[in-house]
């Protein structure tokens, strides 16, 4: 039998894809709601957008979450681009302070857990997550994001030919050869440490982002100073983590520990 959540939908700017939608608890915890901040994948286009981690959404609110699955502007609508993508996705996290924390009822609002924010980014969604928690240095004014969540996620938009790819020149405005810095800045491996836990999670059958990406971003993170580990789920490709009934949604779900 299907569990029904409650859904809310909120704006976190002026722009018509600055809103999210905030999933709450069916059985709050009485030990503390956990918040959770999903960023959705799909290339930085138009052509993908939050619904896609509906599913997961209300999965992770029927286990007792606050769940928080944002839209960003993207690929292919005004505002869309780098860095207003990647600001858009700064912007949403810090809207936990106010329009996300403002609409919860009282009794969700006062268990729910702002000291350990977590940040879930699926594909393109974990290199805007990882990188959005960087800039915030992983706290806005009230809350303070613990763990972020990169879920098959290109970490390294620099190497590896990713660079070439026409979603992420789209997404740059420009190649890298005419603009370097541009991808360096925009790349989650590239960014100082920041005081939160990264858990990198890939597919071993990932051919969409291979799961070396991921390998080579914690091992240079860690050198760097920055705590992070690696998870590989064996039989699974990119896709998965969309998917509830996944390994890939299950090793997630036991990261969060809910």
């Amino acid at each position: 039998m299907e569990v029904r959540v409650k859904r809310v939908k909120l704006a976190y700017g002026e722009r018509n894809s600055q809103f999210g939608h905030v999933y709450l608890p069916t059985s709050p915890a009485e030990n503390g709601v956990p918040v959770i901040v999903l960023v959705h994948g799909g290339y930085w286009s138009t052509e993908f957008g939050l619904t896609i981690e509906t599913a997961i959404a209300r999965d992770l609110a029927a286990r007792g979450a606050v769940v928080w699955n944002i839209e960003y502007r993207r690929v292919g609508e005004e505002g869309g681009g780098w860095p207003r993508t990647g600001n858009d996705v700064v912007a949403a996290i810090s809207a936990l302070d106010g329009p996300v924390r403002y609409a919860l009822p009282e009794h969700i609002a006062s268990a729910a857990d702002w000291s350990r924010v977590t940040v879930i980014g699926h594909s393109a969604g974990g290199q805007l997550g990882v990188w959005a928690v960087a800039q915030l240095g992983a706290v806005t004014k009230r809350a303070a994001i613990s763990t972020v969540i990169a879920q098959a996620a290109p970490l390294d938009l620099q190497s590896g030919g990713r660079a070439g790819r026409p979603s992420l020149r789209a997404l740059m405005g420009a190649s890298i050869k005419q603009a370097p810095q541009l991808y360096r800045d925009a790349s989650p491996v590239e960014q100082p440490p920041f005081p939160a836990h990264v858990v990198a999670i890939h597919g071993e059958l990932d051919e969409s982002v291979p799961v070396e990406v991921s390998r080579d971003y914690v091992h240079r993170v860690v050198h760097a100073g920055q705590s992070a580990e690696l998870i590989v789920v064996p039989g699974e490709g990119h896709d998965v983590f969309v998917n509830p009934r996944s390994r890939g949604h299950r090793e997630t779900v036991r990261v969060l520990g809910i």
